[in-house]
C-alpha cells in the first residue's frame, strides 16, 4: 500500500483530535489502515487491537474480542476518547457460521460492556454494521428507514449486533454505521472488485465471476474513513447512518471501466459455484442523512477509485 498515506487529505482548521486518544478495533484490517491515517491526520493518538499472534506494537494491543477479560483490560489501559469498532468477520461467504456470530455479536458486547464500565467515558463509539442488513430491498434507493431483511448469516449477525447495541445506548454514545460496498488499495482479492482489478493488473485474458446481474453502490475506502472521522466529531448518539456514494454500478459497468483504464477487454465466464442462491441483487443507498450531519460527502467517481487501484498500487491484502 505504498503511497496510500498521501491520499489522506485532512480538512483545514484546528485538528479535532488534538490531545485525544482513539481506539480502533481491527486496526490491521483493510479499513483500519485508512481510518487510522485519517484519525492521525486529525491529531488523534491512535491505539488499536489485533488478533493475538499477529503484528503488534506499543499502541497496538493483541486482543481476542471474544475474551471478555482481555477486552476489559485493554479498554482500561487505553481509556479512549473515541472508538471505531471495525473488528469482526467481514466476508459474507465466511465458512465458519458460529464464528461469525461469536465475533460480530458477542465480541461487540464484550467491548461495549468494557467501555460502559471504563473510568474515562468515550465521547463517541462508532460500530461498523453493514448495508447487508437491508437484504433484497424492494425500493430503488435504500434509506435508513427501510425495514431490515437480512438474507445471509453475516447480515443477520450485523443486525443482531445493532439490536444488542441498543441495550447499551443509555450508557454509551453509540453511532451505527451501515457501509455499502467499498474498496481501495489493500483489500483482499476474496472481495469482488479487488479480484477483478488484480486480473486486469496481471493482464489475464479471462476471469470467472458469479452472478453478473448484481448491482452495487461502490464507495472509495478513503471516503468511508473520512465519514467515520466526521461522525466521531459530530457524535450523533443513537443514530444509524448509511455510508455510501449514492450511485450504483452493475458488474458489467465495472468490467467496462477496468477495460477502459487497462486498455484491453477481458473474457468473462460465469462460474455457477460463485453464485449464491440468497445473493442480494441490488444495493443502492441514500447518503442524505449522513450528509445532513457531517456535511458534503463528495464521493470520488468509481472510475477514479479503480484507476487508483489499477495504476498506483497492489490490491494484495
Amino acid at each position: 500500500m505504498a503511497g496510500a498515506m498521501n491520499d489522506v487529505q485532512p480538512e483545514t482548521g484546528p485538528r479535532e483530535g488534538e490531545g485525544k486518544r482513539a481506539l480502533i478495533t481491527g486496526l490491521r484490517g483493510f479499513t483500519g489502515y485508512y481510518v487510522a491515517r485519517e484519525l492521525e491526520a486529525a491529531g488523534y493518538r491512535v491505539f488499536g487491537t489485533a488478533m493475538p499472534g499477529g503484528e503488534t506494537g506499543a499502541d497496538v494491543l493483541p486482543v481476542d474480542l471474544c475474551d471478555r477479560a482481555a477486552v476489559g483490560a485493554m479498554v482500561e489501559q487505553v481509556q479512549p476518547d473515541v472508538v471505531v469498532h471495525l473488528a469482526g468477520i467481514a466476508f459474507v461467504a465466511h465458512s465458519n457460521v458460529e464464528q461469525i456470530y461469536r465475533v460480530n455479536v458477542v465480541g461487540t458486547r464484550n467491548l461495549l460492556e468494557a467501555l460502559a464500565g471504563a473510568r474515562h467515558k468515550a465521547s463517541c463509539v462508532l460500530l461498523a454494521s453493514s448495508a447487508n442488513i437491508y437484504g433484497n430491498a424492494s425500493v430503488p434507493v435504500i434509506t435508513e428507514d427501510v425495514a431490515p431483511a437480512p438474507a445471509n448469516d453475516y447480515a443477520v449477525s450485523k443486525l443482531a449486533m445493532e439490536y444488542m447495541a441498543r441495550l447499551w445506548m443509555d450508557k454509551l454514545p453509540i453511532v451505527i454505521a451501515r457501509p455499502f460496498n467499498y474498496t481501495g488499495q489493500g483489500q483482499s482479492d476474496q472481495f469482488l472488485l479487488p479480484k477483478i482489478v488484480s486480473h486486469f493488473r496481471r493482464r489475464e485474458r479471462r476471469i470467472e465471476l458469479g452472478n453478473l446481474a448484481i448491482s452495487r453502490d461502490f464507495s472509495d475506502v478513503r471516503m468511508v474513513a473520512r465519514s467515520y472521522r466526521r461522525l466521531l466529531a459530530a457524535a450523533p448518539a443513537g443514530e444509524a447512518f448509511n455510508i455510501c456514494s449514492g450511485r450504483s454500478n452493475s458488474l458489467g459497468e465495472v468490467i467496462d471501466l477496468c477495460a477502459e483504464i487497462a486498455g484491453y477487454r477481458i473474457e468473462v465466464e460465469v462460474n455457477l459455484a460463485f453464485v449464491r442462491a440468497n445473493d442480494v441483487l441490488t444495493l443502492s443507498g441514500s447518503n442524505a442523512k449522513l450528509a445532513g450531519v457531517i456535511g458534503p460527502i463528495d464521493p470520488p467517481p468509481l472510475q477514479d477509485t479503480l484507476r487508483w487501484m489499477l495504476e498506483d498500487g497492489s490490491t494484495a491484502g
